[in-house]
């Protein structure tokens, strides 16, 4: 029987890269060894007990496998998305190995290392070609320019991703951990899968969004430079009626009418307020594609103690496990204690609660949003967070 610490555990290893489930198998490396085709294996077919047992007996193998899944990773002539896909392949192992044998820190460590200076060296390379500030400079729009040169080829623009449109219709546990890793340059998105029905074609089917592979409807999503994607990154030329028109036959909700002058509402840096829209019932979003989840809210709240003279943070469960899974959080970005050394340095290079602020969510220089609750202020029914003991930290 697995417990349910195990559960959480087997959780994490099977969420972390959770492209492994179609990806994995196309990559054909020749130096996949019988671990790395089980270990996957049982990512397909979620089979937490086969993955455990397998884990339990590998204790032996496992950082040899980790290391060499780490070269291979590295090999010259492997493309950005490949390189990426098997060092998250890495993560979750070095995370399976720490969780049921321990002494994995350094394995962990290793692999989020190599993972930093990729992601350096491709943002690096992208800063360069990049021309899209305009288009992303609004929270949760991703130009996606991975495949740059084939849509050259093509003569098509880039595609603008608007994570806060597809937002007004789906709450973000939709997508996310199922469809997508909450990681930027992880998927390995292409036009190749959407048209298998995969990634956005698990949507975009020409039933429930129009189809992918409807060459009419390019320009909608091929979008990014041009002029018409002003309505993707202004909030002030959202098609109202457009949206209530989806809305409705999704079988969400969009009642602009309640709109304070007709305007979605933004913070003082211009940014949408997600959960000044929710309470106000302007919008409710589906929590499932086929109605086949409920989403676990949690009702517990948090306060955390500052380390500096500014304000105490209160964090709800409630609200962040009305928008994603718990597993998006839990155990990868915070263990399930009160001892999780948050800094916001660490915020601000995407860890912790930068894993989503700052990126879909509202940014950090709206400190008093957080920082609300006044110094020696107790909040009933809290749980007290102080940190890690100084001595422990690292």
């Amino acid at each position: 029987m697995i417990t349910r610490k195990l559960t959480a555990n087997l959780s994490l290893i099977l969420l972390t890269s959770f492209a492994l489930l179609t990806l994995f198998p196309l990559l054909g490396l020749a130096e996949d060894t019988p671990f790395r085709i089980e270990f996957v294996s049982n990512y397909q077919s979620m089979n937490f007990k086969a993955q455990e047992n397998l884990i339990k007996k590998s204790k032996a193998i496992m950082p040899g496998e980790i290391k060499k899944l780490l070269k291979d990773a590295q090999a010259k002539g492997v493309s950005l998305g490949k390189m990426m896909f098997m060092l998250d392949a890495a993560n979750a192992m070095a995370y399976g190995y720490d969780s049921y044998h321990g002494r994995g820190k350094r394995l962990i460590k290793k692999v989020e290392k190599i993972l930093k200076k990729e992601i350096k060296k491709e943002e690096a390379r992208t800063a360069k070609l990049m021309k899209w500030k305009k288009e992303e400079r609004f929270l949760g729009n991703f130009v996606m320019k991975t495949h740059d040169k084939e849509m050259q080829k093509e003569g098509v623009a880039p595609v603008l991703y608007p994570h806060w449109v597809h937002r007004i219709w789906y709450e973000c546990s939709v997508c996310h951990q199922e469809l997508f890793v909450m990681k930027r340059w992880r998927n390995q998105i292409s036009h190749k899968q959407i048209n298998e029905g995969k990634q956005c074609g698990t949507c975009h089917d020409g039933k429930i969004a129009f189809a992918a592979d409807n060459k009419a409807k390019c320009d909608l999503c091929h979008v990014a430079g041009k002029p018409e994607a002003e309505r993707l990154h202004n909030a002030k030329k959202l098609d109202h009626e457009n949206i209530a028109k989806v809305a409705k036959r999704l079988g969400s909700v969009w009642n602009d009418d309640k709109l304070e002058n007709g305007e979605i509402p933004v913070d003082e840096h211009g940014f949408i307020d997600w959960l000044k829209l929710k309470k106000a019932g302007i919008f409710e979003p589906l929590t499932s594609l086929n109605g086949d989840y409920t989403p676990e809210v949690r009702d517990n709240e948090i306060l955390y103690i500052s380390k500096s003279k500014i304000k105490n943070v209160l964090f709800s469960h409630n609200v962040h496990s009305s928008w994603i899974r718990c597993s998006s959080c839990h155990p990868a970005v915070f263990k399930e204690n009160l001892k999780n050394n948050i800094k916001m340095v660490r915020m601000t290079k995407g860890q912790n609660c930068g894993l989503c602020h700052g990126k879909v969510s509202f940014t950090f220089a709206d400190c008093d949003r957080c920082h609300s609750i006044p110094k020696g202020e107790t909040v009933e029914g809290a749980l007290l967070h102080k940190g890690p003991d100084k001595k422990k930290r690292k």
